[in-house]
């Protein structure tokens, strides 16, 4: 079997890149294609991995300023030759389901997400991520060139995954497509239930403004509670500015101390809509609650009560609100640790490997019996 990887862009370590680490342990010999690549922001993820940049890697700051350059993405991931493959795994959140194969090919995507500044709005992407005020002017447009792009590219794959039901039915609006759920995966060893905890709460991610690290820092500041921040980001030094004494930003920190932080917090706190949120499955798998955001697809793992609480809005009242009526002692880690067995990287690379090993022989055979 002759296989390809397909990402967007290698240029970040967050949920995509633990996903696309799954694929290349499956098939350790295919090749990655990507827009743009930084080894330097990949800190040894695929450090051993053949991969293949499209003609953006030579331009100026494309591999560390990739989101100013989105007029040329379409381009770029569909000038790939992928000819010499019987299947290609792409692994989406933006542009790489739109890779172009021959009929021979097949061609299954796993998707993280419809395009967000496609199908969100445009101006708050600008916004986030601070682009200069020539760039902001001019992103209205070519975001209809974008929108339409995207919505043809998702006609390309043969097969969609969705990562979560809550993406599954984002597919099925924007795309109309029908999809295959199957969640990320999380490396349960590396995660372990503590018998002592210590009294802060704990975040963890890429540090972007629809995460809404903000409104947390905002509530605690105004609690006066301790709460540790671990991960860097565009709004790292907004986020410090307004961080009062009780706040700790401990950066990029390893494997082992991210481990003692997970399961050492009394609460993790989750206040963002994402499209999965592996960080607070992890946070399960540690046996620590969460206190989260009812958005996203995290209402469909949280049991109210029992494996964590829920606010309904994204503001810093709310999370007062919730922390205030939180109470470790409501919570048994070895139940809510249970909960998140059913995510184990193990389970996750054998249902890929055999939809993947399935849909070939189907599509070999559909095309055997078109030639007959």
């Amino acid at each position: 079997m002759r296989i390809a990887l397909v990402h967007d862009y290698l240029v970040q370590c967050g949920g995509a890149e633990k996903v696309l680490e799954c694929f290349c342990e499956i098939f350790p010999y295919a090749p990655i294609y990507t827009i743009v690549y930084d080894k330097n922001l990949m800190h040894g993820m695929f450090d051993n991995k053949n991969i293949r940049t499209s003609y953006l890697q030579k331009i100026p700051f494309a591999p560390t300023r990739h989101r100013i350059f989105p007029p040329l993405m379409p381009m770029a991931i569909e000038q790939f030759d992928f000819s010499d493959y019987d299947i290609v795994l792409s692994d989406s959140s933006a542009y790489s389901k739109g890779i172009i194969t021959n009929p021979e090919t097949l061609h299954i995507c796993y998707m993280h997400t419809p395009m967000r500044y496609a199908w969100d709005d445009c101006h708050k992407y600008t916004t986030d991520f601070y682009f200069p005020t020539f760039i902001k002017k001019i992103v209205p447009f070519f975001m209809n060139y974008i929108r339409v792009w995207d919505r043809v590219s998702a006609n390309r794959p043969d097969k969609i995954i969705a990562n979560s039901n809550f993406i599954a039915r984002r597919i099925k609006k924007y795309y109309k497509r029908d999809s295959l759920v199957i969640n990320p995966p999380i490396t349960l060893d590396n995660f372990y239930i503590n018998e002592k905890t210590e009294d802060y709460f704990l975040m963890v991610g890429r540090l972007m403004a629809y995460k809404r690290f903000d409104i947390a820092i905002e509530a605690f500041n105004e609690l006066k509670l301790p709460l540790k921040i671990l991960g860097h980001g565009p709004e790292i030094k907004r986020l410090k500015k307004i961080a009062g004494p009780t706040i700790e930003f401990l950066g990029r920190v390893d494997d082992k101390e991210l481990s003692h932080c997970f399961s050492s917090c009394k609460a993790f706190i989750f206040p963002q809509e994402d499209d999965f949120g592996i960080v607070a499955i992890e946070a399960m798998a540690s046996g620590r609650p969460l206190i989260a955001y009812r958005g996203g697809d995290i209402p469909e793992h949280i049991e109210e009560g029992k494996t964590g609480i829920f606010f309904e809005n994204q503001t810093r009242e709310d999370i007062i609100e919730a922390i205030r009526r939180f109470k470790a002692s409501d919570y048994d880690s070895s139940y809510i640790r249970n909960k998140a067995l059913k995510f184990d990287k193990k389970k996750f690379k054998n249902k890929i490997k055999d939809y993947v090993e399935k849909e070939l022989r189907q599509h070999l055979k559909n095309l055997k019996d078109k030639l007959n």
